[in-house]
């Protein structure tokens, strides 16, 4: 049998998209001849539709849609996968359509329930053996712990988190010798380096349980936070049959390959093993892939960013160059240009962006010296991202240089002005109202923040006037310790690398320099990371404010992902023989819990960040934590 898996980008409650997409991926699976194809898991609604699953009528919606979905079938066995509701409980499930009929409705027995999945809010897990009706306008149909037969070939399911339980509880521990065929519609998470466990996954379980597994994950950014990278998975035996390319900029990716169910095949004694994971690559995929689908599905004509010409901001600047040079190498320029929705059609419009572009362009400073032309993808960064530079007097030549060349080299639109004056206003405001002067000595934090604060009204006016959106630049390390400025440095639409920590950037800057050929990043891959805050002579830089970033980013992965105690987090730290002494690891130790404790608030307000490591500091995504509480200070006072 001819078995195909297909990824699709779909969109929470977008019908049309969402319809068209599947039907794309049914009408591609005959021409290729394909008998059975596997669509994602809840791909007909979204994965991401939250509690829209807890109404009544979103999964009655989803039923009306999939009438829809019956007359494609013709010819062909395809799984889709929608949400049933029945007595006021919505069950996640899988429908088995052929021939314009509904065969019936797997339905989901393990729920995800850690790190970015929150599923038993939204669903109920089916139980094992069981089954019930559905029934609508007049039919019914099978719901419950099903197995098929199509052309002969007898198939049962996981979804996703089944397939993620220990062997003896799983769902294919039960189909064994029942099946010749585990489907699997997925909706699994990017995470750097978890393609290989999924591998993993999915050859040792066509190997244990003595069958064929047919795996196909959701693709792109689906609503807004989580990326979904579009895996397809055959196995047989624990020989790897087809496994596709990841993190596509295409609408559905379809993978499929013939297996001869009548033939034995023997066992693999050992899984295959994959090359180690290239996740300077990976996060460049996801992250140019995210920006793509979110840049359109907000319906936006590109990117702002506050570019001061240090690694965040550096690296954001890059992600949409090479947003736009993985998106075109995939698509073609027009493809990319109408899937993006940001370039109007009927004036083929290139570099001019959006309304007040002309006007803006005056305070641009002109290249005097013979300017080179730009390539095309310079001229699609053009239109897509503006960046501009607002330097104080606290500000140096390094970092300026370092964002007008940076700019310059990816195609950047690039302004620079000076926000002193501003500044200056609110301090003899504030200084008149309290009748003093203010000082370094006595409101440090005060005069740093204000500066912080003053780029964001310029950089937000922008941003509207381009109907652009906004680029915050904060990332993980200073989420978790608070080292930034609400309504400052995190004012923005949208925070992309606030899941990634300080150092994988400074590392990741070293590497596209060179092997993505960003010779622009030599500025800043020259300099020591600062906020530029202080008077120059202060010389400020971040892990003099805070504590060496390596150690810092261990702190936090003992502390939040292994979920240690303070106690054994600083023994951890001795054991591991960081190059500190006890003492100075336990005043480390301290700072991180208190100025975690202290800034939940400001991880509360951060704009929506994408999740792309293994964890994150998201509180609406992966790390619940109070707002207000005691500060471990007990705890910390026991070190």
């Amino acid at each position: 049998m001819r078995i195909a898996g297909a990824a699709l980008n779909q969109t929470p409650i977008d019908w049309e998209n969402n319809l068209r997409n599947i039907r794309t991926a049914i009408e591609q699976a005959k021409a290729a001849g394909v008998e059975l194809l596997c669509l994602p898991e809840l791909c007909l609604t979204g994965y991401g539709c939250e509690d829209l699953f807890l109404s009544d009528w979103m999964p009655a919606a989803a039923l009306t849609h999939l009438q829809q979905v019956r007359p494609w079938t013709e010819g062909i066995c395809v799984v889709v996968g929608v949400p049933v509701r029945l007595n006021h409980r919505t069950y996640n499930t899988a429908a088995v359509l052929r021939d314009g009929q509904i065969l019936g409705f797997a339905a989901k027995q393990f729920l995800a329930n850690d790190g970015v999945h929150y599923e038993p809010r939204f669903f109920v897990p089916w139980v094992a053996g069981e089954t019930t009706t559905v029934e609508f306008e007049g039919e019914s149909w099978a719901l419950g712990d099903l197995t098929f037969e199509h052309r002969g070939v007898r198939f049962g399911f996981e979804i996703c988190e089944d397939a993620w339980r220990p062997d003896d509880v799983r769902p294919a521990c039960r189909l064994t010798g029942r099946v010749d065929l585990i489907v699997n519609p997925s909706a699994s998470h990017f995470a750097m380096s978890k393609t290989d466990v999924r591998y993993k996954l999915v050859l040792n379980a066509s190997r244990n349980f003595n069958c064929t597994y047919l795996y196909a994950n959701l693709l792109g950014n689906e609503a807004g936070r989580i990326t979904y990278d579009g895996e397809i998975l055959v196995a047989r035996n624990g020989h790897l049959l087809k496994r596709n390319q990841l993190l596509s900029f295409k609408e559905v990716d379809l993978e499929w390959v013939d297996v001869d169910f009548a033939t034995e095949q023997e066992r693999a004694e050992e899984i295959a093993a994959l090359p180690a994971p290239d996740e300077y690559r990976e996060l460049n995929q996801a992250l140019g892939l995210a920006l793509f689908d979110y840049v359109r599905k907000a319906r936006s004509k590109g990117f702002v960013l506050s570019l001061s010409g240090g690694a965040d901001s550096c690296l954001c600047a890059v992600a949409v160059a090479e947003m736009v040079r993985l998106g075109v190498s995939e698509l073609g320029v027009e493809e990319f240009k109408r899937r993006s929705g940001a370039f109007d059609p009927a004036k083929n419009e290139v570099v001019q962006a959006g309304a007040g572009g002309a006007a803006l362009q005056e305070v641009q400073e002109p290249n005097t010296e013979n300017p080179i032309p730009k390539t095309e993808n310079q001229q699609l960064v053009g239109h897509l991202l503006t960046c501009a530079y607002q330097g104080t007097v606290n500000s140096s030549d390094d970092t300026y240089i370092s964002a007008k060349d940076l700019a310059e080299s990816i195609g950047a639109r690039f302004f620079n002005w000076g926000i002193d004056e501003e500044v200056s206003g609110y301090v003899g405001k504030i200084q008149g109202a309290l009748g003093r002067e203010l000082s370094w000595k006595t409101d440090d934090l005060a005069l740093q923040n204000i500066q912080a604060r003053v780029r964001a009204p310029g950089i937000w006016l922008l941003a509207n006037v381009l109907n652009c959106l906004l680029i915050t630049t904060s990332n993980r390390s200073e989420a978790s310790v608070g080292y930034c400025t609400m309504d400052g440095d995190t004012a923005g639409s949208i925070s992309p690398i606030a899941g990634v920590d300080k150092d994988f950037v400074k590392k990741w800057l070293r590497w596209a320099e060179t092997e993505l050929n960003y010779p622009g990043l030599r500025h800043v891959n020259a300099l020591q990371p600062t906020a530029e805050l202080r008077p120059l002579e202060d010389k400020q830089t971040d892990e003099r404010d805070l504590m060496p970033y390596t150690l810092l980013n261990r702190i936090e992965r003992l502390a939040f992902y292994d979920r240690l105690s303070p106690r054994q987090v600083l023994d951890t730290l001795v054991t591991e023989g960081t190059g500190f002494e006890r003492e100075q690891l336990a005043t480390f130790v301290r700072r991180f819990y208190s100025l975690w404790s202290r800034n939940q608030w400001k991880r509360e307000r951060y704009a929506p960040s994408f999740h792309l490591d293994d964890y994150n500091v998201d509180p609406r995504s992966w790390l619940r934590f109070p707002i207000l509480s005691g500060g471990f200070q007990e705890e910390l006072a026991g070190l």
